[in-house]
């Protein structure tokens, strides 16, 4: 099946919540409303036709000027099929939260912590949502757009015990 009888197939199936399909150099873009997005994943992962069994991406984009703001960004592949679509969300900044889809894509756990911990978007139902590369302390999103590129100079609070388990590194040639 070709994407954008993929694309068509989701429309089919989800009357409503297609905002837009975009083809550009033999890529299909899904775009689509976020309330729904959980139903959608599985059936795409599900469908014997389509059979989106490889989420090999999962990302935040922010768009500052943009209403909604952010878009969560699902790159899928079949290792059946060998085909793949790019699913896009829409999701608002005055409620940043979207359904988790850990239960179609085991793997999409570490993704959708990264794009909480970066953006601030919510994953709901998601199994375990902590930070995952900022310290739980850290305040704010580094990667939204508006985000400060230079603040008051202060020094992480672990830097210390980080400086102390790496002192040997130049004697074991790391």
């Amino acid at each position: 099946m070709e994407p954008l009888q993929i694309a068509e197939k989701i429309k089919e199936k989800f009357p409503g919540e297609v905002v837009e399909i975009t083809q550009f150099r033999e890529q299909v873009s899904i775009t689509v409303k976020r309330d729904n997005i959980l139903n959608i994943c599985r059936y795409i992962h599900d469908d014997a036709d389509i059979c989106m069994d490889y989420l090999s991406d999962l990302c935040g984009v922010d768009y500052p000027g943009r209403r909604p703001r952010f878009e969560v960004v699902y790159n899928l592949y079949s290792l059946k099929h060998c085909h793949r679509v790019r699913l896009k969300a829409l999701v608002p900044e005055d409620d940043s939260s979207i359904d988790s889809v850990v239960s179609v894509w085991a793997g999409t756990n570490w993704h959708e912590r990264e794009a909480c911990d970066m953006y601030g978007i919510i994953f709901k139902g998601h199994p375990d949502l902590r930070r995952i590369l900022m310290p739980e302390d850290w305040e704010g999103f580094p990667l939204r757009k508006d985000y400060p590129l230079k603040g008051p100079e202060a020094e992480y609070r672990g830097y210390e015990e980080v400086k102390e388990l790496h002192r040997h590194d130049k004697e074991w040639n790391i």
